[in-house]
């Protein structure tokens, strides 16, 4: 899990980014103070590998994990700009992309991994959010616990909204040429397949078709409203 960035930044260029946890021997070691509290069991290993137990990542972490994949082992610095501008001569320095590096994955197993993915967006839990697409995507919805439950019998309707689970999902698409990977998390927003995948299918929609969500405006027209206020 850590060689695909979790735990770790990825670089962005922005300030304030998180380290996210994965959960090692060493980190219970230094999170706990009892010593059976330290200890690792077996079963923690497992638990991680699904995405359970301790387990806080970022979004930005999920999307480059996502976008690793999606590129076949080949992981690159994340970048919010896209170009600098020099001051007095007016010419833009484009921001390229930088591969960190290429994970030692066997192609078969990253192969399983995006077919997995599309096929949740085909008869999985994403199928309803992209149903009709023109295209094919690779997805996973995801739920994050906001607290610890007592019991298994939990009921969104009867937990305060702030407690509620956090709603993930993550895609990239087209599937078989990926352009864009992303991730999307709905705060107390329940299940990933309800809240966060429909607005995934929106953001790929936009980004490979170029449609707009209903009553959304154009980009120039949201900055000619903004000029005019």
């Amino acid at each position: 899990m850590g060689q695909l960035g979790f735990g770790s930044r990825t670089g962005i260029d922005i300030d304030g980014e998180s380290e996210g946890i994965l959960p090692s021997q060493a980190w219970k070691k230094k999170r706990f103070r009892k010593a059976e509290q330290q200890k690792w069991y077996a079963g923690e290993t497992i638990s991680i590998g699904i995405g359970q137990g301790y387990n806080a990542y970022t979004p930005i972490q999920l999307a480059q994990a996502t976008a690793t994949i999606a590129n076949n082992g080949v992981m690159f610095r994340p970048h919010l700009v896209d170009y600098i501008t020099d001051t007095k001569t007016g010419a833009k320095a484009p921001i390229e992309p930088q591969p960190l590096k290429h994970l030692p994955l066997k192609q078969e197993h990253i192969d399983v991994i995006k077919n997995a993915m599309v096929g949740v967006n085909k008869e999985g839990t994403g199928a309803r959010a992209f149903a009709g697409a023109e295209y094919i995507s690779a997805g996973k919805t995801g739920t994050a616990q906001v607290y610890s439950l007592k019991g298994s019998d939990y009921k969104a309707h009867g937990v305060k909204q702030e407690l509620r689970d956090h709603a993930l999902f993550i895609a990239f698409a087209p599937a078989d040429n990926p352009k864009i990977a992303l991730a999307v998390l709905v705060e107390n927003g329940g299940f990933g397949a309800q809240a966060a995948a429909p607005i995934a299918r929106q953001v790929l929609d936009y980004y490979l078709l170029g449609k707009l969500p209903k009553g959304a405006a154009p980009a120039d027209e949201e900055a000619k409203e903004a000029d005019e206020e």
